[in-house]
C-alpha cells in the first residue's frame, strides 16, 4: 500500500536529505528513551523517517530512490548517530541492504519500493532451506538479528536451494523477499545495547515463495551508478563505524558539558583538574583521527567507484581497516567519557549510559571484529589477505 505522504520527500520540499535528517534530530532525541525501553523505533518516528525518503537513500533513482552520494549518506548516518545509536543503526542497515534493489529483478524492486514507506529488513540464517516446487520454492527456516523488523514492510530470507545432485558447498543460494505479514517474528532481543533497533528473529515453515520474488544476491547489478560498484560489506562497515563514531562524539560532548558543572566530593570542579584536561585531549585526538581515517578511506574508495568503476585491493582493505578501527576507537572514547561521569554514569537516566551500552554492542558485531586488523596486517606484509572485504 502506498503511503498518503508519498510526495513528502526531502527533495520535493526544496531541501536536501541531510537537511531532512537534521530536521528530525529533536524527534529522534525525544523518542530515544522510549525506543530503548520498548526495544523498537516507534511507528511515529519510523514513518517520519520514511516520509522524508531516508530509508531509500541508496535505492536507484530509476525505481524512485534517492541514489545519493555515498559520502553524503555517511553524513546522514552521523547526524542520526549523534542523536541515537539505535535509530542510526537502522538507518544504515536498512539503507545498505536496499542496494540489493539494483541487483534483483526490476519488476520485484518496483513491487517493493513503489510504496514510499517500504523498508526491507534481513538477517543471517541459523537454519534455512528452500525446496523447488513448481514455479517457486517451499521455504523453511529461521533468521536472526533482523534490525528494523518492527518498522519493515518486507523481510529478506537467504536460503540454499535443495539439490540432491550438488554437494553442500555447491548449492545455489537465493534471497527470498517476503511480505512481513508472512513471517513469524520471534522476540529474542533481550540485550543491553542497541535495544531500540528491535533486532528480532523471524521464521517461516513450509512457506511457498514464487520465483519472481527471489534473486541471486551476488549477481552483477543492472544499475550503472557508482553506488553499486561499492561492495555491500564495506558500505555496512563504513556506515556502522560512522554510527559508533557519532555515538562517541555525543558521549564526549556530554562529558565536556558535565565537566563544567560537576565537583567530585573533596575535589575541584572537574574542568579545573589536570587529569580531566589530559583525558579530554586524548579523547579528542582518538576520535578526530579515527574519523579522519575513515573519511579519507571512504573518499578514496568513492573516487575510484565514480571515476574508474572499481576499487583496488588496497582501497578495499583500507576501508575495511578504517571501519573496524573507527568502531574500536569510538568505544575507547566513550569509555573515557564514562569514567569522567564517575558514579553517576551507572544510572539509566545519565546520557552516557545508553551510549556506553550501544557502542560496546557495536564492537561485538561483525564489522567490529578484531580479526579485520589481521586482514589488513596480512595485506601490508605482502601476504594474501584473508577475510571479508
Amino acid at each position: 500500500m502506498t503511503s498518503d505522504n508519498s510526495n513528502s520527500s526531502a527533495q520535493s520540499k526544496g531541501g536536501s536529505y541531510l537537511d531532512a535528517a537534521r530536521g528530525l534530530t529533536t524527534q529522534v532525541l525525544a523518542a530515544a528513551d522510549l525506543a530503548d525501553r520498548e526495544r523498537e523505533i516507534r511507528a511515529k518516528l519510523a514513518n517520519a523517517i520514511k516520509d522524508q525518503g531516508l530509508f531509500r537513500l541508496l535505492v536507484p533513482q530509476s525505481i524512485g530512490g534517492g541514489e545519493i552520494d555515498y559520502l553524503e549518506f555517511l553524513d546522514i548516518v552521523e547526524v542520526f548517530a549523534k542523536a541515537d545509536g539505535s535509530t542510526a543503526w537502522c538507518v544504515n542497515q536498512n539503507n545498505v541492504f536496499a542496494t540489493t534493489s539494483a541487483t534483483m529483478p526490476k519488476r520485484l524492486a518496483r513491487e517493493i519500493w513503489s510504496d514510499r514507506r517500504a523498508v526491507v529488513s534481513n538477517g543471517p540464517p541459523t537454519s534455512a532451506e528452500a525446496v523447488p516446487e513448481g514455479d517457486g520454492y517451499r521455504l523453511t527456516g529461521r533468521w536472526n538479528f533482523s534490525s528494523g523488523a518492527r518498522h519493515a514492510t518486507w523481510v529478506a530470507a537467504v536460503a540454499p536451494i535443495r539439490n540432491p545432485d550438488c554437494d553442500e558447498e555447491d548449492r545455489e543460494v537465493r534471497t527470498m523477499l517476503l511480505p512481513k505479514e508472512h513471517v513469524n517474528l520471534v522476540d529474542v532481543w533481550q540485550v543491553n545495547g542497541l535495544r531500540g533497533t528491535g533486532s528480532v528473529s523471524f521464521e517461516v515453515e513450509d512457506l511457498y515463495v514464487h520465483k519472481s520474488r527471489t534473486f541471486r544476491r551476488f549477481d552483477e547489478p543492472r544499475e550503472a551508478g557508482p553506488l553499486y560498484v561499492m561492495p555491500m560489506v564495506l558500505l555496512f562497515a563504513s556506515g556502522f563505524a560512522t554510527v559508533a563514531l557519532g555515538i562517541a562524539r555525543a558521549g564526549l560532548d556530554a562529558a565536556i558539558e558535565v565537566a563544567g558543572s560537576k565537583t567530585p566530593q573533596g575535589r575541584a570542579l572537574l574542568r579545573e583538574e589536570p587529569d580531566t584536561w589530559r583525558q579530554i585531549g586524548q579523547a579528542e585526538a582518538i576520535l578526530r583521527s579515527a574519523r579522519a581515517f575513515l573519511r579519507e578511506s571512504a573518499s578514496a574508495a568513492w573516487k575510484s567507484a565514480r571515476e574508474v568503476r572499481s576499487l583496488t585491493l588496497e582501497e578495499r582493505i583500507r576501508l575495511r581497516l578504517a571501519g573496524t578501527h573507527g568502531i574500536r576507537m569510538a568505544a575507547q572514547v566513550v569509555d573515557i567519557a564514562y569514567t569522567l561521569f564517575g558514579s553517576h554514569a551507572i544510572f539509566e537516566n545519565n546520557p552516557i549510559q545508553r551510549r556506553f551500552q550501544d557502542v560496546h554492542a557495536i564492537t561485538q558485531q561483525l564489522q567490529g571484529r578484531m580479526d579485520h586488523y589481521d586482514t589488513a596486517g596480512q595485506f601490508f606484509l605482502g601476504l594474501e589477505p584473508q577475510g571479508i572485504f
